[in-house]
């Protein structure tokens, strides 16, 4: 008589343990530098934020001049446009010159982190 199949066998199980251990692997270094990737996101967005305000801010300028900002030529002084301010783990440089200017925002933590923006002056 045949008896039915109550499990897995021995080999079955360490064949899923094996194929589980290379998917591990393979993907765990894929997942180690989240940090990098963390900072560059947090500064692209802080630069993003910076030329949305500085394109507000010069609108509202140019359609009021009392409701503007006036933010002179330092890109540094474009953190009086968002609320709160720049955070702390990010720095703001560059001129704005003739209306426009480009601004570098960098990662306090590594000078590798940083992203241009373009921003809109007085």
């Amino acid at each position: 008589m045949k008896q039915a199949q109550r499990g897995f066998t021995l080999i079955e199980l360490v064949m899923v343990i094996v194929i589980l251990g290379v998917l591990a692997a393979v993907a765990l270094p894929k997942f180690v530098d989240l940090k990098t990737d963390a900072q560059q996101a947090a500064v692209d967005g802080v630069a993003g934020a910076l030329a949305s305000a500085s394109a507000i801010n010069y609108a509202a300028n140019r359609v009021t001049p009392a409701k503007g900002v006036t933010v002179g030529i330092a890109c540094s002084n474009l953190s009086a446009l968002l609320q709160g301010g720049l955070p702390s783990s990010v720095s703001n440089t560059g001129v704005i010159a003739a209306g426009a200017g480009t601004c570098t925002v960098t990662s306090t933590s590594s000078a590798a982190i940083s992203r241009t923006y373009t921003a809109v002056g007085d």
